[in-house]
């Protein structure tokens, strides 16, 4: 979700300021601007005297500006801070017994649950990837499940599994994980 917001987000501005610019590059070199347009010639400024001081006077100008303004800086804030806030684990603090820890990578980890949740029996498809902090990491993991099998069945094997693995191998004490189990979709059966 938040991946497709930035791109609509950024695309609208690039193209607002592609438009904008390329007609104020034009207009500055000489093509004639339509009737319509906000400036006629090179000479001429994007926002006048007149139309800078129009509603100075008005008494609900300056509450409505500088309400748009907050607005307008709330919503660059929440997306600065969405587009810079990490989404996935980089690394896992792995004990090694000597007190010194080594580091996994998350990928790693998130492909082997993947990879193995993907050969548990009647599951159409896997994806994982952690969340949380380093040394106590939390795996979200979807599952495609084929329409034979049974969803209990399918979730039981995947946290002796592939979940069970994945814990002891990064010897990691508890992992945490947040299943979400959907089918596949598939063509109607024939029967006779």
């Amino acid at each position: 979700m938040l991946r497709t917001v930035n791109r609509v987000f950024l695309g609208l501005v690039g193209l607002i300021l592609l438009a904008l610019g390329g007609s104020v590059l034009a207009i500055g070199l000489g093509v004639s601007a339509p009737s319509w347009w906000i400036h006629d010639s090179k000479h001429d400024v994007l926002l006048s005297y007149a139309e800078r001081t129009r509603w100075r006077d008005d008494g609900w100008w300056w509450p409505v500006v500088i309400a748009v303004l907050a607005v307008l800086l709330l919503l660059a804030l929440w997306w600065l801070v969405a587009v810079l806030r990490r989404r996935r684990l980089a690394e896992i603090l792995v004990d090694t017994g000597d007190g010194e820890g080594a580091l996994l990578r998350g990928r790693a980890l998130e492909n082997v649950l993947t990879q193995e949740a993907a050969h548990i029996d009647g599951v159409g498809g896997a994806h994982a990837h952690l969340k949380g902090r380093r040394s106590a990491p939390e795996a979200h993991v979807r599952l495609a499940l084929e329409p034979h099998v049974d969803p209990g069945t399918a979730l039981n094997d995947f946290t002796t599994g592939a979940l069970t693995h994945a814990k002891t191998s990064a010897g990691l004490a508890s992992l945490p994980a947040e299943v979400r189990l959907k089918g596949v979709k598939h063509g109607a059966e024939r029967v006779s």
